[in-house]
């Protein structure tokens, strides 16, 4: 949400080239190199430019630092609540135009329909970023097809460590 909303005032011509630079920020290997890029960034053309950019971000900072103190397996875990977000999101909208369900089937029918249209959507700006990739694995891109997990024991032992008792 952080960087939504520093982009917001941004014109859409130039929120991918800042964006790029913002990812210098939360990607970095600490806070304090984190401190330094937002610096860099204020200093550079596009902060000069966008000030208002830095200020979301220098006034959200609190709210940054503890995020950075995870290594970055969990930092990609976390990142990946977004996409479950945007489903849920997707499913509660299907849901709420319905208003009540005969059976319990019949809410089980309607999210699988749900989520096969939303994974053809999906499969199709996949498609349409990867044009020839699909066509080399032969897969036609029908059901969940969802990312490889790699780093995932690491980053659960991690959160584990930190937060003991509350992971199993």
């Amino acid at each position: 949400h952080l960087i939504r909303n520093a982009l917001r005032p941004v014109p859409r011509k130039d929120r991918a080239a800042l964006a790029a630079e913002l990812k210098k920020v939360y990607t970095a290997a600490d806070a304090e190199a984190a401190f330094d890029a937002l610096a860099d960034l204020a200093s550079s053309p596009w902060g000069k430019k966008y000030p208002q950019t830095v200020t979301v971000w220098e006034n959200a900072w609190d709210r940054v630092i503890p995020f950075l103190a995870f290594s970055p397996g969990v930092r990609k875990l976390l990142y990946t609540t977004n996409t479950i977000e945007s489903l849920n999101y997707q499913l509660r909208k299907v849901t709420k135009a319905r208003g009540h369900f005969p059976t319990d089937d019949a809410v089980v029918k309607l999210l699988w329909l749900a989520i096969i249209n939303i994974e053809d959507k999906r499969a199709r700006e996949r498609a349409a970023n990867n044009a020839d990739q699909s066509a080399r694995s032969g897969y036609p891109g029908r059901l969940v097809e969802g990312a490889k997990t790699y780093g995932w024991t690491e980053a659960l032992n991690e959160l584990a460590e930190a937060y003991p008792g509350r992971i199993r």
